[in-house]
């Protein structure tokens, strides 16, 4: 009886409270970086980002050429996540979490770029493309095992410029 009650926590008990321990620490960081990013983001409400090849030409300044900048991360998920990810995946549907790890992954990135250009003096980026990638992901197998950490990478770049 002893034996059975020690397997029980030990196959049963251990895994659920390690997989909750990593779902609360794992929802605190997120929460925290989507709160800096969400700071971040409202500091820079005026500056002017667009997917347009160029920039208008009365708009540009002719203080300053034109500059490529650039900005890149790489987030990674939670163990908590992966095991939801694996759940999910056996099962199918869309897996909300790395939806939303993507979406991090690009909003950082952003902020990076902004920051970037920013510190060179521009108020404006035109021609602004994404380039994400799936590190370890569903293409990717870690030793033999499926259930490998997922990491999100993306690149952003564009053309910053002063407006005039």
């Amino acid at each position: 009886m002893e034996t059975g009650i020690l397997l029980l926590g030990l196959y049963v008990l251990l895994p659920a409270v390690l997989l909750g321990g990593q779902f609360l620490l794992g929802s605190y960081v997120e929460r925290a970086h989507l709160r800096s990013l969400e700071e971040r983001e409202s500091a820079r409400r005026s500056f002017l980002l667009t997917a347009m090849k160029a920039p208008p030409r009365q708009t540009v300044s002719t203080e300053r050429p034109p500059m490529l900048v650039s900005g890149e991360v790489v987030v990674s998920s939670d163990y908590f996540k992966s095991w939801v990810f694996g759940f999910t995946n056996f099962f199918g549907g869309e897996s909300k979490t790395f939806t939303r790890l993507f979406d991090r992954a690009r909003r950082e990135a952003t902020q990076r770029m902004i920051e970037q250009a920013q510190m060179m003096g521009y108020d404006a980026i035109c021609n602004v493309r994404y380039e994400s990638a799936d590190i370890a992901g569903n293409a990717a197998t870690n030793g033999g095992r499926k259930n490998a950490m997922k990491i999100a990478a993306c690149t952003v770049s564009g053309t910053a410029y002063v407006r005039a």
